[in-house]
């Protein structure tokens, strides 16, 4: 009987190993959620509301003056575009313009050459009917 009362003994004592094993595991992961916790806790409290304040401010300053600049950039560009196109309406312009006023010369000179070739007019032949159609009548 005494090699039964060993064998009891000693697996109890593997028993009590594993559940020694066990509890040390347990607590090892059981502490890393409160490890976090409470270095959460005390890095909250190294900012106060105001610095929160503060500092979320700041980024929003500086956000929207980023913002600010992007859009200054932008109208600079755009300003530029603009002020191409109108370069270009404007030469388009005086080209048009030009043209019209060879246009317009090139018509008065060949207005000029067809009434220098056109034969003169037959007016004294008008008066004559309407001086017989007076004489008639008296």
């Amino acid at each position: 009987m005494g090699k039964l009362k060993t064998y009891q003994e000693q697996l109890q004592e593997i028993v009590d190993k594993g559940i020694n094993a066990a509890e040390e595991q347990q607590k090892k992961l059981a502490a890393k959620p409160f490890d976090y916790a409470e270095k959460l806790e005390s890095g909250a409290r190294e900012y106060s509301v105001k610095t929160l304040r503060t500092r979320y401010n700041g980024y929003s300053d500086s956000l929207f003056g980023q913002l600010r600049s992007l859009n200054s950039r932008f109208g600079s560009f755009a300003a530029d575009l603009v002020a191409k196109l109108e370069k270009e309406a404007v030469e388009g312009a005086d080209a048009v313009s030009g043209a019209a006023d060879d246009v317009s010369k090139a018509a008065q000179d060949a207005k000029k050459s067809v009434q220098a070739k056109k034969p003169a007019a037959r007016k004294p032949a008008a008066k004559k009917t309407t001086e017989k159609k007076e004489s008639a009548s008296a």
